[in-house]
């Protein structure tokens, strides 16, 4: 450790740690809905810095299916260009991007048709013998329509694997059934439903501090933990998802997936082993163990918003309604709640949850605020003591800070000063850290389901919402309001402050 400028200690990593990137056997993915913006702004930028990394075997092949016809090579321009815009020009200059592409090609196939599936089918049989992963990077609705068709053209055979993306479903019921649709052609075993956010760097040391140190699980209870922060903050507006996210909402769209998965990852019990069917058991026991927000409460416990015009990062925006050019929309950009977990470890403990658009900054961090010593030994003149707080950055620069109190360097008597240990991920390892994709897309080829929502996790999520979302309707008021390049509406801030709290903003 050394020392910095007071109000920020910055752990030193010696010599820099490295990363390793081990490499995944043989395998042929097929990337559905290839030109849309999923595939060319994550999904694609991001096998290429696998391969960049040395993570790709020779015998590794990737797809593009959509439904418009498409010369080979005008793929890879498109791939070509993607790559370019959104990885750095360090590892776009040399041979890498151009034998990036030669894995590459390109097939012609509809969704809900018969159009292009025999071709799609005789161009994978060449690679029967290798891992076949097929990647749903396309509108919701299609999800069943390719599956039932992966299944007719005999690509869901043997140890094949299809990776879905969220929405699943919009509700219980919806999930119910899509998850059947999907069930009767991949097992279980074989469905990746995928949320990015479970594959950053942060959330998985998230498990390793809990699980490897024996400083904090013995304090991971209720007798310690005085609350938990789980804020996801977006600066952007709906940008091309108008149409979408006005049928979803906040809720939907980030308290459901998101935030409830992070939750459970802090609540959860230690499991018996990093096995996919130990993490994801455990995380089921915390979504039933969630206390029922419905009609009865929902005023109290949570806070819909919706931002009006205003400014972010110093640019004049409109507000949410003139950017979808719905003025009657009551869709929430914006939400707060305050959650329970009725269980042994965590009753009394309140989780904060707050996600939204169009906030003061994009940031996503968990907070866990201890509680206070019982006594304190100093008097007025040495300052208050501060509760010890862990804070785990997801983004935008990952890393983990412990807020602790320390003593003011030098004389004059004893002065105390809160003060971060601070441990940037990018600082401390000799590598940029993976993007989540990359992670995400090396697991599904290894087939560790660890990091994927199971069927009845993504159900029982469901059935925890629902109850809100009917809640809003019957109340039948709209969102409050809030300006864009603020931190949300007054009644968010209402919400932590009447329990003797504040959210936690840009330090102590």
């Amino acid at each position: 450790m050394q020392d910095g400028s007071i109000g920020s200690v910055r752990i030193e990593a010696g010599a820099r740690m490295k990363s390793r990137a081990i490499p995944v056997a043989p395998f042929v993915l097929t990337v559905f809905g290839a030109t849309g913006d999923l595939a060319r702004r994550k999904l694609l930028p991001a096998l290429f810095r696998r391969d960049f990394a040395g993570q790709l075997p020779d015998a590794a092949t990737i797809f593009g299916v959509a439904r418009g016809p498409m010369p080979r090579d005008e793929f890879l321009a498109m791939v070509r260009s993607a790559i370019l815009e959104h990885v750095p020009e360090s590892k776009t200059t040399g041979p890498e991007l151009d034998r990036f592409l030669a894995r590459l090609d390109y097939v012609a196939a509809d969704a809900e048709g018969e159009n292009g599936w025999t071709d799609l089918a005789a161009a994978l049989s060449k690679y029967a013998e290798r891992i076949q992963v097929h990647y749903l990077a396309t509108a919701p609705h299609l999800f069943g329509p390719i599956c039932e068709r992966l299944g007719r053209y005999g690509l869901a055979k043997g140890d094949s694997r299809i990776v879905i993306e969220k929405p699943i479903g919009k509700d219980v019921e919806s999930a119910v059934r899509l998850n059947q649709t999907v069930g009767k052609i991949f097992p279980e075993e074989r469905v990746y439903r995928i949320d990015h956010y479970l594959g950053k760097e942060t959330v998985q040391n998230l498990m390793a501090l809990r699980f490897a140190n024996a400083l904090f699980e013995p304090l991971w209870n209720a007798a310690h933990i005085d609350h938990v922060q789980i804020t996801v903050a977006e600066s952007i507006g709906v940008e091309e998802r108008g149409a979408y996210y006005d049928e979803s909402g906040a809720l939907r769209d980030m308290v459901q997936n998101h935030l409830l998965q992070l939750l459970c990852l802090v609540a959860m019990e230690p499991p018996y082993s990093l096995e996919a069917a130990a993490v994801r058991d455990e995380k089921l026991k915390v979504l039933k163990s969630l206390e029922r927000i419905d009609e009865t409460n929902a005023a109290v416990l949570t806070v819909p918003g919706q931002y009006r015009a205003g400014a972010c990062n110093g640019i004049a925006v409109p507000g949410y309604t003139d950017e979808i050019a719905n003025r009657q929309s009551t869709t929430e950009t914006f939400v707060a709640l305050k959650v329970a977990v009725a269980n042994w470890r965590w009753t009394g403990v309140p989780f904060y949850l707050r996600t939204g658009k169009r906030l003061q900054q994009r940031s996503s961090e968990i907070v866990v605020t201890f509680r206070k010593v019982p006594h304190s030994i100093f008097n007025s003149e040495s300052g208050k003591a501060l509760q010890t707080r862990l804070v785990i950055r997801l983004q935008p620069d990952e890393g983990i800070k412990l807020w602790l109190m320390i003593k003011e360097p030098g004389p004059g008597g004893m002065r105390l000063q809160y003060t971060p240990l601070d441990m940037s991920f990018a600082e401390a390892f000799d590598v940029s850290v993976p993007d989540a994709y990359e992670r995400l897309l090396m697991d599904v080829v290894r087939g560790n389901a660890t990091l994927f929502m199971r069927r009845d996790e993504v159900e029982a999520a469901w059935c925890w919402i629902d109850p809100i979302r009917q809640a809003w309707s019957q109340m039948n008021e709209p969102p409050r309001p809030y300006v864009a390049g603020s931190w949300g509406p007054s009644a968010a801030v209402a919400l932590i402050e009447r329990d003797g709290r504040t959210w936690a903003e840009d330090g102590p």
